[in-house]
């Protein structure tokens, strides 16, 4: 049985290597088209925002939580859609919505229900057309492949991982650019990391 594996232009990673190299390729590939002026405007929309909410399902909820969580260094009030402590979420508030395909039903059931209270959506997704883009006041496109790209046309990468990574190398490009403009010291930002660990 040969280690190797294909996917994406008959891409082969036989080693841990070669592997490693091939998802920071695919990766470059991925910053290359991505709209900063997109992304700059969602983070203009997130600091202005009284409370800032995620929801992802599976790999892409993991990794929006991380994203959570530098939100909340910031100084944001933020919360995670599900937690027992999150609270309605409001007009003038944000709500981080990630789903590749843009059709997740939790993803864009929470994001209608956020446009309707009045918040903005930030809707992170491979599909310009689908139905969480259509909720959405600003569409983070991310030129990634979906879970069910079985044919490695878009990435050599098992099902959705190259979406699932992309969210948070993005969503910590964001903090980063949110973090620095803001003028505080890492000092201040760890004073609010958790001490109940």
């Amino acid at each position: 049985m040969s280690a190797s594996t294909s996917g994406a232009h008959g891409e082969s990673a036989a080693h841990f290597g070669d592997a490693a190299d091939l998802i920071i390729g695919e990766h470059a590939k991925v910053l290359q088209g991505v709209d900063a002026a997109t992304w700059e405007r969602a983070g203009a929309l997130l600091i202005d925002a009284p409370a800032v909410f995620t929801i992802g399902t599976g790999r892409s909820g993991l990794a929006l939580q991380m994203a959570a969580m530098r939100f909340m260094h910031l100084g944001k009030a933020t919360h995670v859609v599900g937690e027992t402590t999150a609270p309605a979420i409001g007009a003038g508030d944000v709500l981080v919505a990630a789903s590749g395909s843009g059709s997740t039903k939790r993803v864009v059931t929470a994001a209608r229900t956020a446009s309707e209270q009045g918040a903005d959506v930030l809707a992170i997704t491979t599909d310009p057309d689908s139905d969480l883009a259509g909720l959405a006041t600003e569409t983070l496109l991310v030129p990634a492949a979906d879970k069910q790209d079985f044919e490695g046309t878009t990435s050599a990468q098992y099902a959705g991982s190259l979406f699932e990574q992309s969210l948070l190398i993005l969503t910590d490009a964001l903090f980063h650019v949110l973090w620095q403009t803001s003028g505080s010291q890492a000092r201040e930002l760890w004073r609010l990391h958790a001490n109940l660990e």
